[in-house]
């Protein structure tokens, strides 16, 4: 029997999800902004990296500009997870 997965319940704006736009699309993500102390603990960093699920948004290309949640930032580093359906998308905010 085949597995059928519903990634849309991990997409919803009820749940973990905030809204994204890129290049006129509008659709659902989820924003993880881990923070890393650097420099024995003087300098905090944030890394900010989306997920998305490709079949909804077009190709991301690093340069590009994308909103999460009502805020710019520019994409550095996109990438598909395992089987595609998912991207991974390293952000620098802006």
């Amino acid at each position: 029997m085949a597995f059928t997965e519903d990634l849309s319940v991990f997409f919803d704006l009820q749940g973990f999800g905030v809204p994204v736009v890129h290049e006129g699309v509008t659709g659902v993500g989820i924003l993880d902004m881990p923070s890393e102390m650097l420099a024995d603990g003087v300098v905090l960093s944030t890394d900010y990296k989306l997920t998305v699920r490709s079949a909804v948004f077009n190709e991301f290309l690093s340069g590009d500009t994308v909103t999460v949640d009502g805020v710019s930032y520019k994409v550095r580093n996109p990438s598909l997870v395992d089987d595609g359906k998912i991207t991974e998308v390293m952000l620098m905010r802006v």
